[in-house]
């Protein structure tokens, strides 16, 4: 079994994939101050609760974090030692050619939702990716990854605005009532969700328009851990594929082992 992680900003999520099919996934806090054998020790007990979980025979993994890769790569030395372990990083194989200014600066997370997109869906595509950041990456009809755009995501918008309204408070991201908020509650979750499912269409549009002569061939998937609260509300949004990150990985560690 091939188990495959993600490591984000806020939130590391594992996927055991049997095969071609993703068997199990699970989603974690991250933190930089986890060590090696912290991590051991709770990917074991998960691994543990499930049937077969046991078995893991490779590791495929990437990270935005740089604390929290060097801990896992660690991890993986000590206790995952007769295992092939892929983790993406400049020389490893994934098969998509970079058309960037400077393509160290890409997060190896969308290099691997590139992948994953055109592999899947074929191109061109966009990919918005609903974390800590809320992404945007355009990718070429050939599998090529042009570019993107970075916005401040939807927690931390909301943590902003508590944080900086003297009246305001974090609320629960949750669609109201109706756009016209009847008290400071409603009028914030308005304020997020829509303006959010607005930026996300403006964006998404243009960036299409870009893409392809005809911005209707272009393929917007969403994926992310808060990619269900926003995709309801967006007119462009074609696939909902939430472990995305997830299959890109397989089909990285597939490259790299032959």
């Amino acid at each position: 079994m091939l188990l495959t992680i993600d490591i984000g900003n806020t939130q590391t999520v594992l996927g055991l994939f049997d095969r071609d099919h993703l068997d199990h996934t699970w989603r974690i806090a991250t933190y930089d101050t986890r060590t090696a054998d912290e991590l051991a020790v709770l990917i074991t007990s998960l691994l543990a609760q499930h049937d077969g979980g046991t078995d893991v025979t490779g590791i495929a993994l990437c990270s935005t974090v740089p604390v929290a890769l060097h801990e896992m790569r660690l991890m993986c030395t000590r206790y995952y030692q007769d295992q092939t372990v892929v983790v993406v990083e400049p020389g490893v194989r994934t098969g998509v050619p970079i058309l960037t200014d400077n393509p160290k600066e890409v997060g190896s997370d969308r290099i691997v939702n590139s992948l994953a997109a055109a592999t899947i869906y074929g191109g061109p595509a966009i990919v918005v990716d609903f974390g800590t950041a809320t992404t945007f990456d355009a990718v070429s009809g050939k599998g090529e990854y042009l570019g993107g755009a970075i916005a401040p995501g939807v927690e931390i918008s909301v943590e902003a605005l508590g944080a900086r309204g003297a009246q305001l408070r974090k609320v629960e991201l949750a669609r109201p009532r109706s756009v016209i908020g009847r008290n400071t509650v409603e009028a914030l979750q308005s304020g997020i969700l829509f303006g959010f499912a607005g930026q996300v269409d403006g964006i998404a549009r243009r960036m299409a328009a870009e893409l392809s002569d005809d911005p209707s061939s272009v393929t917007v998937i969403a994926t992310g851990g808060l990619a269900p609260m926003v995709i309801d509300e967006s007119d462009v949004i074609d696939e909902h594929d939430p472990w995305l990150t997830l299959r890109g990985l397989k089909l990285v560690f597939e490259r790299n082992t032959g």
